[in-house]
Formats: structure tokens, C-alpha cells, sequence
């Protein structure tokens, strides 16, 4: 069941956050899910060339301006990977737009950022990584209905070219099999 969140937003009462901001600040607004969790990016290309075995939500390192141009839907999670440094989990390749209305406060929009995970969680996701080959992918970034930034990471291991037609293969026939129904 979906709920729809009233906002009072400038002396107005709005069903949608971006319903009466300046039109400066219009942008993607994302998908509006369940309780108040607002997908703002997916990376559909992690689906396409990992085979995910766990996931888990982790909170990110943000600055100000990072923080407003993510709630404008200015990011994107191609080509972007966790790493370990010193104990800490990293992010590497997220890219978030800088802020218009920033000025030399603005952010760089692709650095490291710290993901926020408790000590025992990364250290079993750290042995998972080194015992058994596999990678930590970010897969979704969202804002919780806090207006706190999430990130959906993923353990996954890599798909070797014939899994990616037979994966390919299975979504074509179930997507001709809903055809006929």
C-alpha cells in the first residue's frame, strides 16, 4: 500500500516535495516508495554485470551542497565501487552534480566518500571480500524520510560474458511470457 506524504512547504500544503520551489531548483525528483523513501538513482548496470549474494543499507559522508544536489536528483551511480582503507569503507565514483546555487563552497563531484557501517559489519563484509573473491557495488542511493542520504550496497561477484546472454536469455523469455498472458 502506497502512502502519500503531505508537505507544508512555503505556505502551502503540497503531495509532492518539488510541488511550489522556485524553478530553479526543479529537477529529476526521484520515486516516491512506501514510507517515505525516496529513490533518487539505481545502478542498473551493477544487475547486469554482478550477480548479487547480499545487500545491505549503509549511510554515506555527505557536505552541504552534496546533500541539496542529491535531493534534486542530481546523481548518478555508474562506474562507482567500494573499497577498504585502514578499516573504513569507502566509495569511489559516484557522481554527484555540483549545486547551482553554490558558490565556492561547492563539493568536487567525484570523490571518496566514507560509508557509515558498524565495526562488526565491516569486518564481515572485509573477510567476505578477501576470502572469496568478491566486490562491494553500490546499487541504490535514497533518502530515507528522515531526509537522511542512504546507500544500498551490494556483495557481488562477477558475470562472465555467457552469464550475461543466459541472464539476458531468461529476462527476454519471461518478459515474452508475461506478453501472453
Amino acid at each position: 500500500m502506497r502512502l502519500i506524504h503531505l508537505m507544508y512547504f512555503r505556505g502551502r500544503l503540497s503531495l509532492h516535495p518539488c510541488i511550489g520551489l522556485y524553478p530553479l531548483d526543479l529537477g529529476f525528483c526521484g520515486i516516491i516508495v512506501g514510507m517515505g523513501k525516496k529513490i533518487i538513482t539505481t545502478n542498473r548496470k551493477a544487475f547486469h554485470d554482478y550477480t548479487i549474494v547480499e545487500k545491505f543499507t549503509a549511510g554515506i559522508v555527505l557536505t552541504g551542497t552534496e546533500i541539496k544536489s542529491i535531493r534534486a536528483g542530481k546523481a548518478s551511480l555508474v562506474d562507482s565501487y567500494c573499497y577498504f582503507s585502514r578499516g573504513e569503507l569507502w566509495v569511489r565514483g559516484i557522481h554527484i552534480a555540483e549545486y547551482r546555487l553554490g558558490t565556492y563552497y561547492n563539493h568536487e563531484e567525484k570523490r571518496e566518500r566514507k560509508l557509515l557501517l558498524t565495526r562488526k559489519e565491516l569486518r564481515k563484509w572485509e573477510r567476505k571480500v578477501k576470502e572469496s573473491g568478491l566486490t562491494i557495488v553500490p546499487v541504490k542511493l535514497f533518502l530515507t524520510d528522515k531526509g537522511w542520504a542512504k546507500l544500498r550496497i551490494a556483495l557481488a561477484k562477477g558475470k562472465k560474458e555467457f552469464d550475461k546472454r543466459e541472464s539476458l536469455k531468461l529476462k527476454d523469455a519471461k518478459r515474452e511470457m508475461e506478453r501472453f498472458r
